[in-house]
């Protein structure tokens, strides 16, 4: 990869020469797209979610509680859905991914104790429930935080 070689995703780009208002021929002439009269064929039109002057939804409901902006999204994973992987194999967020168990692994994934496992694993994610790593260590794997 060098600077040189750099250009955007494929789609990404979309092209900024379209010409508006150059006639009839052109499949966008005469209002240039913005339909006939009205406030929106206007310079000006206003802002998303004005309306006209009355009071905006956003301010007419009522506001409760707050939303913390530090709080994690942690993906749970049971214990009995470590199975289906073979035993001695190494378990991380990546091959949990490949097998379809996580999709997006958010902020973190962790393993709770739900369930019976039956063999070896090593296991390396964010984090493990008490059960969960105690259960994995009692088969002789490993519950590695990652």
């Amino acid at each position: 990869m060098e600077l040189s070689n750099l250009r955007p995703a494929e789609g990404s780009k979309q092209s900024d020469n379209f010409r508006r208002g150059r006639g009839h021929g052109s499949g966008n002439g005469k209002t240039a797209g913005k339909g006939h009269k009205g406030q929106k064929a206007r310079s000006g039109a206003p802002r998303a979610g004005f309306e006209g002057g009355q009071m905006p939804l956003y301010r007419r409901l009522p506001k409760r509680g707050f939303t913390n902006r530090n709080t994690k999204e942690i993906v749970a994973v049971n214990l009995s859905v470590l199975e289906r992987f073979e035993d001695g194999a190494t378990v991380d967020v990546n091959t949990l991914m490949e097998a379809g168990i996580v999709k997006n692994p958010r902020d973190g994934v962790k393993i709770l104790g739900n369930g019976e496992l039956t063999k070896k694993l090593n296991v390396k994610v964010d984090a493990f429930s008490a059960s969960a790593k105690e259960k994995i260590e009692a088969l002789g794997g490993t519950a590695e935080v990652m």
